[in-house]
């Protein structure tokens, strides 16, 4: 069943990208972005689409320079607003739209513990979703982020949720000199 909120962001992301596709003039979808290695910080809702605990949660993320087969490695934590923690790391391929527009779909497995929320059934949960951002001329990135956490199936209980957020994204030489 399609909820309000899921066809609100179904719509969103449709729109951001045909505009970007049509900003892109014709130009090709190329993978990798050869950006620089960047420290990304996230916030946004936790278990808020579906599920019985929503909150807030506010994350940070290390993505390398450094690629493999156009995979670009990453790790990062995220904490809510109800006590839970994440930890985790995992890989990303960066699908460039046009110049400006850059596409992320990544996966990843970690560490949870659910605090005073949703609880996964499993301190091992898997991640997986996609970031859609604008990407400026300083290579500083801004987007929205959807991700699924599950443990696919370690467990019987398997609620699995959603989190849904913003995102900025900062190459280390605009933070370190």
């Amino acid at each position: 069943m399609i909820t309000p909120f899921k066809k609100t962001i179904a719509v969103a992301l449709g729109g951001f990208l045909a505009v970007s596709l049509g900003a892109s003039r014709a130009q090709a979808i190329s993978l990798g972005a050869d950006d620089p290695a960047e420290v990304a910080f996230k916030a946004g809702s936790f278990d808020g689409i579906n599920g019985h605990h929503p909150a807030a949660f506010f994350g940070a993320e290390y993505r390398f320079a450094q690629t493999f087969y156009y995979l670009r490695p990453m790790l990062g934590a995220t904490v809510t607003t109800k006590g839970a923690t994440y930890a985790y790391g995992g890989f990303g391929i960066d699908i460039t739209i046009c110049p400006k527009i850059v596409l992320t779909p990544n996966a990843a497995v970690g560490a949870f513990q659910h605090g005073n929320g949703t609880r996964l059934g499993s301190w091992v949960e898997f991640r997986t979703g996609a970031e859609l951002d604008y990407r400026f001329d300083d290579k500083s990135r801004l987007g929205i982020t959807f991700h699924h956490i599950s443990n696919a199936g370690l467990t019987r209980q398997n609620p699995g949720e959603e989190e849904v957020g913003i995102v900025y994204a900062l190459p280390l030489g605009l933070i370190l000199p």
